[in-house]
């Protein structure tokens, strides 16, 4: 399980260093896509396939699971980490999340989420705003 938001700059070559918390749980490989709020999702590769088989059972004509197979596949790069536990994040990736120095790596679960800072903030605002409301605990049954 991935917990936690750490900070981490990325080298000369685009490379990105994971926490050390997550470094066995993705020592045998992960992909990295993009997600929907201008942000990287990083999976284990055995979880990124657990989640390709349930996109693949979608029907095969429906607009959003073609939409979501487009945003999933065609953006998605698969990387073993090095020795030093760096991957590099391909530039299309970098561009679409405004990641250029530094990147903050936010543990969500079954994934990872990589954000600029910048956004992050923001988007942590929305989240604590969101947070606040009584019905979103409600509807979780929590």
């Amino acid at each position: 399980m991935f917990l936690g938001e750490f900070t981490h700059s990325l080298d000369e070559k685009s490379r990105l260093t994971l926490p050390a918390k997550f470094r066995a749980r993705l020592a045998n490989g992960l992909v990295m896509t993009t997600g929907t709020d201008k942000c990287l999702l990083i999976y284990p590769l055995d979880e990124f396939k657990l989640l390709f088989e349930r996109v693949s059972a979608l029907p095969v004509m429906g607009r959003e699971a073609a939409t979501l197979r487009r945003m999933l596949y065609s953006n998605a790069h698969d990387a073993v980490p090095d020795k030093q536990n760096r991957v590099v994040i391909p530039q299309p990736l970098r561009e679409y999340a405004e990641i250029t120095n530094e990147a903050v790596v936010v543990g969500v679960g079954k994934f990872i989420e990589v954000w600029n800072p910048r956004e992050w903030q923001r988007a942590l605002e929305e989240v604590r705003a969101h947070a606040s409301q009584k019905e979103m605990w409600a509807g979780l049954g929590i």
